[in-house]
């Protein structure tokens, strides 16, 4: 571990954030002397961010509470282009109106994760469009487009993988490390912004923006990225059998989120404690040191807290309590409403998994019934072509459906 001055790469260091720097000993000394400005982008491509983008939300609340000032950057003008960083295929394009709505959906999750407001320290949000889509193309391309190798641009990971598959790269997507260099220009020249940090998968984009202020003869910027997280399986964090772990509760339940982190692997608890809570070092030291299970309970809980609220990370835990270790029927579960027009049609079980979101097809659904893995009321589902009815419903008026031990969902019939 680096012997750092500053608080905030000292904190980054301990708890694992960093990944690539630019310039450390400067930019260690910058944080010290402080505070400095700095910002995360988020390319508005979904109405809400996932728990990638939790990473380097919570680089900002780190940066923000070591007395340093955080933006957070929405890319309602590169939105209109796409990443093509790392991607196989273009990103699909849309409409203003589409970003417009993304954004109003990615800015709620910054409310509990940053303080805003007009002091020094204090978070502030702007949009790249604001500038990006000002721009006249002739006067960017000799202003701004000159100070580009393409020579470089093509030694970059993110486009030479893309372009060694033979996979087509087309102008548009090629442009877009360009904008985001100029980004970080324009946030230096407006708000006096130096820092840049992101996920590794950024480290071009970002150290095409610092060397871009260098030959404008601009101001020294710098470039901190976080590693690409991934379990102690190797596999790739963020991913369910439901989908990607979204922070919005309407696309992904405050119970699901808990249940993610509290189905963590063994040997990533003590990390993820240092990366997705706000608990000290050494309590999560001696959480680590103890109980397993209950090691995983705390770091759902704090998650959930930080992403969802106090309330609904109690919620779930006590959830999770209730449906688990004492077996009872929890109605705070994930419910779906159905009629009873539609059950008394004969709801066939596969199509009830699907509906209740505990599987993706009715064909999932039948793989996990051949395992032995549906239970409909708690009891095994054994028959592939059997239908539920009345005679399922439960006395509140449930059919409690699971998928194992630890995915449980209810159908209402209203």
């Amino acid at each position: 571990m680096a012997n750092f001055k500053s608080d905030f790469l000292q904190t980054m260091d301990e708890r694992g954030f960093i990944h690539q720097m630019s310039n450390p000993e400067m930019l260690d000394a910058a944080c010290a002397a402080g505070p400095v400005t700095g910002y995360v982008g988020y390319d508005a491509t979904a109405t809400s961010l996932h728990i990638g983008n939790l990473i380097s939300a919570t680089m900002l609340y780190w940066f923000q509470a070591t007395g340093n000032k955080p933006i957070a950057l929405m890319g309602g003008g590169t939105s209109m282009v796409g990443d093509p960083s790392f991607k196989d295929d273009q990103r699909k394009l849309l409409s203003p109106e589409e970003i417009a709505r993304n954004i109003q959906g990615i800015k709620k999750i910054f409310s509990r994760i940053l303080d805003f407001g007009d002091g020094p320290t204090d978070a502030i949000m702007v949009n790249n469009a604001d500038w990006l889509m000002e721009l006249k193309y002739v006067d960017f391309l000799r202003d701004i487009g000159r100070y580009f190798s393409v020579n470089r641009m093509l030694s970059f990971d993110s486009v030479r993988l893309r372009l060694d598959r033979e996979q087509s790269l087309s102008f548009l997507e090629f442009n877009y490390m360009i904008m985001q260099g100029y980004d970080f220009v324009e946030l230096n020249r407006r708000y006096g912004c130096v820092l840049q940090m992101g996920g590794s998968d950024q480290w071009g984009n970002i150290i095409n923006g610092v060397e871009l202020s260098h030959r404008m003869g601009g101001d020294q910027l710098f470039a901190l990225t976080t590693p690409l997280l991934t379990t102690a399986s190797g596999a790739k964090m963020g991913k369910t059998e439901k989908g990607a772990v979204w922070l919005n509760d309407e696309l992904f339940s405050p119970y699901d989120f808990w249940q993610y982190f509290r189905n963590t692997e063994d040997a990533d608890v003590e990390r993820f404690l240092k990366i997705f809570t706000r608990l000290p070092l050494d309590e999560i030291a001696r959480i680590a040191a103890g109980d397993i299970n209950d090691a995983k309970k705390i770091l759902a809980t704090r998650a959930t807290a930080i992403v969802h609220g106090e309330d609904a990370a109690r919620k779930a835990e006590q959830t999770a309590r209730a449906t688990f270790e004492t077996g009872a029927l929890d109605l705070s579960l994930p419910t779906t409403d159905i009629s009873s027009a539609r059950l008394n049609e004969g709801m066939g079980i596969l199509t009830a998994f699907v509906t209740a979101g505990l599987a993706a097809s009715n064909g999932e659904a039948r793989r996990h019934l051949k395992s032995g893995a549906l239970k409909i009321n708690d009891k095994p589902a054994e028959d592939e072509r059997a239908t539920l009815s009345e005679a399922d419903l439960l006395p509140e008026k449930v059919i409690k459906l699971s998928v194992g031990k630890k995915r449980h969902a209810l159908l209402r019939v209203g």
